[in-house]
């Protein structure tokens, strides 16, 4: 039953968040949890996200805006192992908030909040009519790389924050989520190299059937959200991003992610 669970929500989750460019991992980890211990379920989602993170590569990475991977993704890498390295600080710090929700306790962060109010602000630029036409100059570029790896690096969400900034700079659709998968893919190998010697160490408990399963299953998901992809306007993408962004950051400020 557990198999049948993970490769219908990697199936889903990827075919979803193929066009929001960040959000399977969210996903999935939660549903490896329920069956593995967390620290299974983390190296179980990371192998699969990247596996999936490649194969999305090859399916539109001729759309790359090279000029924005550089400039967008180099600062946001670098950023990245600085808030990874200042997450060590702030998760001594207590939560300010907990509650209590279904049998399970939610806590609430100074970082998650400010990370939330920032995403639904930007997210108010692709719903607002007097905001809806704004664009970031593409000289910020190296701004929102940092930005984005630098608080993805303390919370583990740089998808949501690279979305939330390459949304709004001009690009194509196709270049934008061509350009997120690139970013993706330099930000798992990075992650996988810190989680290397967890995985190593696992290696024997890890369910390597249902690993191939869930990639598989992760690959059809991609691959029908690319078909999609050719009928749909980067208005339509706007919005959808705008309204996961929204989404996202309401259970992110909760504590719930």
């Amino acid at each position: 039953m557990q198999e049948v669970i993970i490769i219908i929500t990697a199936f889903l989750a990827s075919g979803l968040t193929f066009f929001s460019g960040f959000g399977l991992g969210t996903i999935l980890l939660p549903v490896f949890a329920v069956f593995f211990p967390v620290e299974i379920a983390v190296a179980l989602t990371a192998i699969v996200h990247f596996l999936n993170n490649v194969f999305k590569f090859f399916l539109v990475g001729k759309s790359i805006d090279k000029r924005v991977l550089l400039r967008f993704g180099i600062p946001a890498i670098a950023a990245a192992f600085l808030g990874a390295y200042l997450l060590n600080y702030l998760s001594e710090l207590k939560p300010f908030f907990e509650y209590q929700l279904l049998g399970k306790i939610f806590e609430i962060t100074a970082i998650k909040v400010i990370i939330a109010v920032l995403l639904i602000f930007f997210s108010l630029f692709d719903l607002l009519p007097m905001l809806k036409n704004l664009q970031f100059n593409k000289k910020y570029l190296p701004i929102g790389g940092l930005l984005s790896g630098f608080f993805g690096g303390i919370s583990g969400n740089q998808g949501a924050l690279r979305s939330a900034f390459l949304i709004r700079v001009g690009l194509t659709k196709e270049s934008f989520i061509a350009t997120g998968i690139a970013i993706a893919c330099l930000i798992d190998i990075s992650r996988l190299s810190v989680y290397f010697e967890n995985i190593s160490n696992h290696r024997e408990s890890l369910n390597w059937n249902l690993v191939i399963l869930a990639t598989i299953s992760a690959f059809v998901g991609a691959y029908l959200g690319n078909k999609i992809l050719k009928k749909i306007t980067i208005s339509f993408l706007q919005k959808f991003v705008a309204i996961a962004l929204i989404i996202f950051s309401v259970f992110l400020g909760m504590g719930i992610l």
